[in-house]
C-alpha cells in the first residue's frame, strides 16, 4: 500500500527551496515541485506463449508556478540547479493561463529498460499458464486465452513554497484474464481484472483457477444467449464494476475540474436532494491496499474519506488547491496526476455507493419481469450532463422474481442524475473493482464499486 518513505530524490531540500524561492521572486503567489520516478514491468501470454516481458523507468520534475487563480506548469528530466531554476523563471514570467502547460522546450523523460535481479520472471509465468489451463479447460468453445500481469512503483517527492515535504511510494499489482469462447462463427470475450496497491504478495495469493474459470464460464454462457429485449424496465445492478455508471455519470461532475467553470449541472447544489435517500456515495482515498489509495494525494495533502451524497443530499465535492478556492470549499486531498508530466486536478480515488440491508436475492425477487446486469462493460458519457450509454458484458432475464435466460448486447442508456433518483434500495454486499481513469491530468488507478441494487426504471437498449 502507499507508504511515506525514506526515499531519496535527485535534488535536495536546499536545491528545491531554491527553485521555489526563484519562482516567488518572479511574481509567483505559490510554487510547487513534484518529482517522479517510477519503474514498471509487464508480462503477458496469449495463444499459450509468453509474447511480452517489458520494464521501464521514467524520471522527471513537474513545477506548477500559481498566480492567484491561474496557473502554469512545466516540467523536465533534467533535476540540474540550472535547468531547474530556468525552468522557473521561464514559467514565472510567461503568460499564465488557467492551468496552462507549458512542457517547452523541456522534454520529459525517455522509457529505458530497468530489469530489476529481485523480480522473478517465473513465478509470474507460472501464474499466467496456470490461468491459461484453468480456463480451457472449463468449456471447451474457450478458442483463446489471454493474461497478462502489470507491476508498477511510483516514488514521488511534493516540496512546495508553504513549506509542504512530502516522500512516498507507491506499489501497484494487476493481472488481466481474458477468456474468448467460439462457435459456429459466433464469439464471446469475458475479462476479470483484479488490482490492488500492493507488491508482488497480491499476485502470489491471487486464486487464478478460480477467475480464470469464472472469465471461462462466463463467456460461454454469453455465448448461447439470444439478443436483449429493448425497452423500459427495472434493472438491478450487481455489485463492483457496476459502480462504474456512478463513477462516469455522477463522479466526475462532483470534481471542483468539472464544479469550477460552471460545467456540472451539480454546480452550486450542496446541500440539496439529488438522489434517493437509499443513495450514500463516498469517495475514500485511505482504505488500506486498495487499487485507488493514496497516503498523498500529488499536492502534498493528507488523503481522506469524503462523504459525497449522504443518504441522497449533496454534501461535498472533490476539490483540490486551485478548485477548492474557486468553488469555496475545503480541499479533500483529491489533487492528482498520471505523472510529472500533468499538472494536478481534482480526482476520484475509491469512488463507491455505500452499502445497504438488502441481499442480491430480495432485490431480484422484487422484480416481475426486468433485466439482471451481473457486470457492466464500457460506455460513453457525454460531458457536463451526464447522460450515459453502458454496455452490459453479462446480462440475465429476471422472470417473477428469479433469474431466468440469459441475453446478448444489452445496452443501458440514461443520465447520471436521474438515475440517482432511481436508485430505490441498495443491497449489503459492496465490491470494488479496480480501472484507470483518463481525465484532465492524465490516467490513474481508481476503484469504482457498489452492493447490488435497483433501478427502478431505465432503459435498455436491445432488439425490440
Amino acid at each position: 500500500m502507499p507508504t511515506t518513505t525514506t526515499w531519496q530524490p535527485a535534488l535536495d531540500r536546499q536545491l528545491a527551496r531554491d527553485v521555489l524561492a526563484e519562482a516567488l521572486a518572479c511574481g509567483a503567489t505559490f510554487a510547487e515541485l513534484f518529482v517522479e520516478d517510477a519503474r514498471s514491468r509487464r508480462i503477458a501470454l496469449i495463444d499459450q506463449r509468453i509474447k511480452e516481458v517489458s520494464s521501464s523507468h521514467a524520471f522527471g520534475v513537474g513545477l506548477r508556478i500559481v498566480q492567484g487563480h491561474r496557473a502554469t506548469y512545466g516540467f523536465t528530466s533534467d533535476a540540474s540547479r540550472q535547468a531547474l531554476l530556468t525552468l522557473a523563471r521561464a514559467l514565472a514570467t510567461s503568460d499564465p493561463g488557467t492551468d496552462a502547460v507549458v512542457p517547452a522546450p523541456f522534454a520529459p523523460s525517455s522509457l529505458a529498460a530497468c530489469r530489476g535481479e529481485d523480480w522473478d520472471a517465473a513465478a509470474r509465468v507460472d501464474l499466467l499458464r496456470r490461468a491459461d489451463r484453468a480456463a480451457r479447460g472449463r468449456d471447451g468453445r474457450i478458442a483463446q486465452v489471454e493474461a497478462s500481469i502489470e507491476e508498477n512503483t511510483q516514488r514521488v517527492l511534493v516540496a512546495n513554497s508553504e513549506g509542504c515535504w512530502v516522500t512516498e511510494e507507491r506499489p501497484y499489482a494487476r493481472m488481466f484474464i481474458q477468456a474468448i469462447a467460439a462457435e459456429g462463427g459466433a464469439q464471446q470475450v469475458a475479462s476479470r481484472s483484479p488490482g490492488r496497491a500492493e507488491g508482488a504478495g497480491f499476485l502470489l495469493g491471487l486464486d487464478v483457477e478460480a477467475l480464470a474459470e469464472d472469465a471461462a464460464e462466463a463467456a460461454a454462457t454469453m455465448l448461447a444467449a439470444d439478443h436483449c429485449p429493448a425497452g423500459r424496465m427495472p434493472v438491478i445492478i450487481d455489485k463492483g464494476f457496476g459502480g462504474v455508471i456512478f463513477h462516469e455519470a455522477c463522479g466526475h461532475l462532483l470534481e471542483t475540474t468539472s464544479v469550477a467553470p460552471g460545467a456540472s449541472i451539480f454546480a452550486g447544489r450542496l446541500g440539496e436532494e439529488i438522489a434517493h435517500p437509499a443513495v450514500t456515495a463516498i469517495d475514500d482515498g485511505t482504505l488500506a491496499g486498495e487499487w485507488g489509495s493514496v497516503g498523498h494525494d500529488d499536492e502534498g495533502l493528507p488523503t481522506q474519506r469524503t462523504v459525497l451524497i449522504r443518504e441522497g443530499r449533496l454534501e461535498a465535492y472533490l476539490a483540490d488547491r486551485i478548485g477548492a478556492e474557486r468553488v469555496g470549499v475545503a480541499r479533500t486531498g483529491s489533487g492528482r496526476r498520471q505523472s510529472y508530466r500533468f499538472a494536478p486536478a481534482s480526482r476520484m480515488r475509491n469512488t463507491f455507493i455505500a452499502p445497504g440491508d438488502a441481499t442480491l436475492d430480495e432485490l431480484i425477487a422484487e422484480v416481475p419481469y426486468g433485466l439482471y446486469a451481473r457486470r457492466m462493460g464500457g460506455g460513453s458519457v457525454v460531458p457536463g450532463t451526464g447522460d450515459f450509454n453502458f454496455s452490459v458484458r453479462e446480462a440475465f432475464i429476471i422472470r417473477d422474481g428469479r433469474i431466468a435466460e440469459p441475453v446478448r448486447g444489452a445496452t443501458l442508456l440514461g443520465n447520471g442524475a436521474d438515475i440517482l433518483k432511481r436508485i430505490s434500495k441498495v443491497g449489503r454486499d459492496l465490491e470494488l473493482a479496480a480501472g484507470m481513469c483518463g481525465s484532465i491530468s492524465g490516467s490513474i488507478p481508481v476503484n469504482v464499486g457498489q452492493p447490488p441494487l435497483r433501478v427502478d426504471e431505465i432503459t435498455v437498449g436491445g432488439r425490440s
